[in-house]
């Protein structure tokens, strides 16, 4: 029941004051954000590079309005591109963009989005590295899935996300399970109404199961955004099935979550990519991480009282 209420918190401008001002924030967010500058956040890469596993970094900002704001984000990501080459992270570190980062909420926001993100994907390109589109709620898949084909054509490593729980997603499977398309399938993490997605967590897990078959048996490049046992198994059956070399798929999982699950699964001689976010606009990603699982609210709860 508190998941809905946190995803909704997550867009509330008061609630958003109050839990930035707590003085334990700060501290619990450290677990799930690796920085408020590039520097601190290039740190953990070259940690966690160093014990065998790849990244994707993520910027944090959505739900811009203001186009200069947007601007800010595409030098922001270009700051990054231009660090990674200079540290020589480009075969170990990527990166993940949400467009309404860029201004694909603004007016003609297409447009703006791809004009903004496209110097991003180039740099990537240049610095050995690539892209990945986050998803956001259901009003954006379209216009995402538009940007994502009109980038292809011309970088065709760039990747999207598709979340299981929109009744839509298994036809967006098949339509990107091509030769070189690389999705990352999560569940989803966003508050969708029941007239465009699945309510009931085990049917967004059955859901989850028939887009992975999908895309284990297509032509592209599968990764498994989880923390779920049961569909990291299940994942490794289907690879196995479908005759798919460690190197043909990977593991995605969120920084700061089941760390000693990513180390088996490196151990255990599979790709496993950590998604890192660093900036100052924590806010929203971090509501989200507490609305998914009770045992990060708990962590939250437990360190506020600690502090009281």
């Amino acid at each position: 029941m508190l998941g809905p209420v946190l995803l909704a918190a997550a867009r509330s401008d008061g609630i958003r004051r109050v839990v930035s001002a707590a003085p334990v924030t700060r501290s619990v967010v450290d677990r799930f954000v690796a920085g408020e500058r590039l520097d601190e956040s290039l740190g953990v890469v070259r940690s966690l590079t160093d014990r065998g596993l790849e990244v994707t970094l993520d910027h944090l900002g959505e739900d811009i309005t203001d186009r200069a704001e947007a601007r800010r984000n595409r030098d922001a990501y270009l700051a990054l591109c231009e660090a990674l080459a200079a540290e020589g992270l480009g075969e170990r570190a990527e990166m993940s963009v949400k467009l309404s980062a860029f201004g694909q909420a603004l007016p003609g926001g297409d447009d703006v989005a791809y004009e903004l993100v496209r110097p991003v994907v180039e740099a990537a390109a240049a610095a050995g590295t690539t892209v990945t589109l986050d998803m956001e709620d259901h009003t954006t898949v379209d216009s995402t899935l538009g940007i994502l084909a009109t980038l292809r054509r011309r970088f065709p490593q760039t990747g999207a996300v598709l979340q299981s729980y929109l009744f839509r997603t298994e036809d967006d499977c098949r339509a990107l399970a091509g030769e070189g398309s690389r999705v990352r399938l999560v569940k989803g993490a966003y508050k969708e109404p029941a007239s465009v997605a699945h309510q009931d967590k085990r049917a967004v897990d059955r859901a989850y199961v028939r887009c992975l078959r999908i895309l284990m048996a297509g032509q592209g490049y599968p990764m498994i955004g989880s923390h779920d046992p049961r569909m990291v198994a299940i994942a490794q059956e289907l690879a196995r099935r479908a005759g798919r070399k460690p190197d043909a798929y990977e593991f995605q999982m969120l920084y700061g979550i089941r760390e000693a699950e990513q180390e088996r699964l490196v151990a255990e001689g599979h790709r496993m990519r950590v998604y890192i976010p660093y900036g100052t606009d924590w806010y929203g990603y971090f509501m989200r991480r507490l609305a998914e699982r009770p045992a990060n609210l708990g962590f939250f709860l437990r360190a506020l009282a600690s502090r009281g």
